[in-house]
Parts: structure tokens; sequence; C-alpha cells
């Protein structure tokens, strides 16, 4: 069955017309001539039957309909663009490698051991793509992922990395504010609780654990990511609940302090997540076996495979 698809060269043209509005410099950028571009875009307008661009005193602005496909198309050119690199870089023993991570767990933990994995498998590329929420394997072109949560995505292959503890950390300085609050829980109370957006009862969890009452567990500022809210934390703006193995370096040089005897394991964990029919793809295997080996080596993590 033929598909209903304009070529591709308009679409080109198209979508550096619609990014810069302009058909002078988006010729520039192709290197044609504006007469070009512009019996491409006519030609594309008379295909659809919709005008895409709008002429407003002397400058080019794009109608609604053009607003809308140009944001698809973009992303239409950016996968084939990325497919098509993919294809290129494609070995039996290597390749590229798409990796999803979350933002601070890729900054902090997978970063600074791929030299280990480049040695191993120089033949291999690494394309790590960042996220806080859950990949989306297929529209985003990720092979395989690090994810946080549940084993609970249809279709995709799951293998446990490692657990994770929460302990409350804050800067030095708060400790001098409040001079009895390695002792006393109950200072918690006259504390900033400083919130991580993906993380909205980890507070609650953790009070309760302390048996500590505060008026409103939720109250405080919120931020998106981990690194924002370890970065927080350091700066003096409150206490925060993170992961001791993504602050170690703060408590090990002194920026951050747990002045609290308590911890609390989190019933979620880490695993490193691939649509099946990936699993017999020869980067993602290396990949797989490489980070579980690497999670099993380390003493500080409850990995499992």
């Amino acid at each position: 069955m033929r598909r209903v698809l304009p070529s591709l060269t308009a679409l080109q043209f198209f979508e550096s017309s619609a990014r810069h509005l302009s058909f002078t410099r988006a010729a520039e950028e192709l290197n044609v001539t504006q007469s070009a571009i512009s019996r491409q875009i006519r030609a594309l307008e008379e295909y659809l039957g919709r005008d895409l661009f709008r002429r407003i005193k002397k400058r080019l602005k794009l109608t609604p309909a053009g607003e809308a496909y140009a944001t698809q198309v973009r992303d239409l050119l950016d996968r084939a663009e990325a497919a098509t690199l993919q294809v290129m870089a494609y070995s039996d023993a290597g390749g590229m490698l798409n990796v999803g991570t979350l933002p601070t767990f890729g900054a902090r933990w997978l970063v600074p051991r791929l030299g280990d994995f480049k040695v191993t498998w120089p033949d291999i590329q690494l394309n790590l793509i960042t996220q806080a929420r859950e990949f989306n394997f297929a529209r985003e072109g990720i092979d395989i992922a690090i994810h946080f949560g549940e084993a609970n995505m249809p279709g995709c292959v799951f293998h446990r990395l490692m657990g994770e503890t929460l302990i409350a950390v804050c800067a030095p300085k708060i400790l001098k504010e409040n001079d009895d609050l390695p002792i006393a829980r109950e200072r918690v109370r006259n504390c900033t609780l400083l919130q991580h957006s993906t993380r909205p009862r980890a507070w609650q969890d953790w009070l309760a654990a302390t048996g500590v009452a505060v008026v409103d567990e939720l109250a405080g500022p919120r931020f998106e990511h981990f690194h924002m809210v370890i970065q927080a934390a350091v700066a003096g703006l409150g206490l925060a609940l993170l992961p001791e193995f993504l602050v170690r370096e703060e408590l090990d040089n002194g920026r951050l302090v747990a002045p609290f005897d308590v911890s609390i394991p989190n019933r979620h964990a880490y695993y490193v997540v691939y649509p099946e029919e990936k699993e017999n793809n020869f980067a993602v295997r290396a990949f797989r076996d490489w980070i579980i080996a690497t999670c099993k080596a380390e003493p500080d993590t409850s990995a499992a495979a």
C-alpha cells in the first residue's frame, strides 16, 4: 500500500524554513537557491491542501497548521537521521547504542564508570539520553535504559541492578543554626524540607519511620532532579532526603552531613531494561552484562541479577 507522503526534500526545506522563518536563511543553510525553497514549499502546500506560511509585513509567519506540522516534521527528521547514523555505525561486534538514564544517576554513577566499558568494548559507541520520566523505547529510539521503580513495562526485559537507601542530609551550617539537631529529631519541625518532584511521599515515609510529626511534610521548595536537590542541600536551603550512594562524595568531603541515624530502604529498585526484540542485539547484551557485573562488584550497592 502506497504511503501518503510528500518528498523528503520538501520536508527538509519546510523544516528549515519553519525554524528560521525565512526562505533566504533556509536556502543558505541547505546550500540551495531561495527560488528552490519557494518551489518546494509551494508544492508541499498544494500536496497538503493547506497554507503553511503567511507573509505579514514582509515577514514570514507559520499558520496554525504550519506550526503543528513543523513540530511533527522536525521530530520525524530527527528520528530518521538517528536511525541512519545508527545503521551507518552498525557492526556485528560494535555499533551505536542509545542508552536512556536518569539524569543524576547518569551523571554521578554511570558516566564515571563508562571508561571501564569503553576499554572492554571499544567498538561500541554509547549515546546517553537523560530524562526523569519513563522512557518510550520506540518513540525515542532508545535501545536500553536505566529504570527506577517496578519491573512493570509490558514487552520489556528487566534485570535488577541495585536497591536504594534514603538518608536525611544537610549542610554543616544547618547544624550550627540548630545546634541540637543531631540529638533531637523533633527539630525537623523547624527545618525546610527540600522536595523531589518524582518522590512526593519520601518525607512522609521517613517521618513515619522516625515518629516525628510535622505540620506539612509536603511543604518546601520542589526540584525536578536529584542533582538540584543535592545542590540545594549543599547551599544550606534545608534538609534533603537522598539516596546515600548519590551523595557519598559530599558526605566524605564534609559538604553534607547526615545528622540522624535513620535510613529507610526504598521498596523500588534500579533496573536495566530493554525491549524483548533487542535481547539478541550484540551491543545491548554487552552493556547489560557489563552494568550487572559492575553493580555486583560494588560493596555499597544491594545488587542482584
